[in-house]
């Protein structure tokens, strides 16, 4: 053997010990979010998990759509960004194997008004303002309900429309409009539901401004999914553990000021 030859093969054993002594790297769990909140929380929760030696890959997404058929196709390992009607509905329309294991925020809904302080002071014949979609707008009903202002059909569900009410003491008036306008009509409405978004845009602070406000009851709290053959892994818990820890959610109450609150 010339001697490059030995020193090539002594190299190449070198490498291999060395290769073989070295550890395997841990593992990043990728999840899946919107840009936005859910972004920011996900990389707060990614700091209380790594003082766990647990190691997240925070991915953003900007559409509704990829982040389920990414997670479906395992491209994620999880994901935190939609309510469970959303999930159920691609679950159902595409056949996804996902499964929730936890909540994590709400974007509240709210019902805001400059006439009445409370519900106590609407009077009969009074026009409110709910979203014309029936997503939005059976979103509205329900907290309307919850509010003892309607009595709603039980058969009606989620997607609950002004036809579904079968109570309405007060005799109460409902004006269907675009989700974006209900913020501009409450001058002209004795009150209006309003999503989250638009009640920002307007200035308006859910937990502060509206006469109620979605709670971590409410069926459109955003949820943390996996594949549902994931679902009782143990990194799985453990970010549901992180999610839903205190440090969490002081984070959520003191960076978004009530426009945005923990579900859990």
């Amino acid at each position: 053997m010339t001697l490059s030859s030995f020193l090539r093969s002594a190299l190449a054993a070198a490498f291999g010990i060395a290769v073989a002594a070295a550890p395997a790297a841990a593992k990043a769990y990728k999840v899946g979010v919107t840009q936005g909140p859910h972004e920011q929380v996900a990389e707060f929760v990614k700091g209380e998990l790594a003082k766990k030696g647990i190691d997240i890959e925070v991915v953003g997404f900007s559409d509704y759509v990829l982040p389920n058929q990414a997670l479906n196709d395992g491209d994620l390992d999880l994901n935190s960004f939609q309510h469970q009607p959303y999930l159920d509905n691609q679950i159902k329309d595409r056949g996804y194997k996902l499964a929730t294991i936890g909540k994590s925020i709400i974007l509240p809904m709210g019902i805001y008004s400059d006439k009445v302080k409370s519900f106590a002071g609407l009077k009969a014949g009074d026009r409110i303002g709910l979203p014309n979609d029936p997503t939005n707008g059976g979103r509205a009903l329900l907290l309307m309900q919850r509010a003892g202002l309607i009595k709603l059909n039980p058969k009606a569900g989620l997607r609950a429309g002004v036809p579904d009410i079968i109570g309405n003491p007060k005799g109460l008036k409902f004006v269907e409009l675009d989700a974006a306008q209900l913020p501009r009509a409450i001058p002209d409405l004795a009150a209006a539901a309003v999503n989250t978004n638009y009640a920002i845009q307007a200035g308006l602070v859910p937990t502060r401004d509206a006469l109620i406000v979605e709670n971590a009851e409410s069926p459109y709290a955003c949820v943390i999914a996996v594949r549902a053959d994931n679902k009782d892994a143990p990194w799985a818990k453990a970010f549901v553990a992180a999610y839903n820890s205190e440090p969490v959610r002081q984070f959520i109450l003191t960076t978004f000021k009530g426009s945005i609150v923990p579900a859990f």
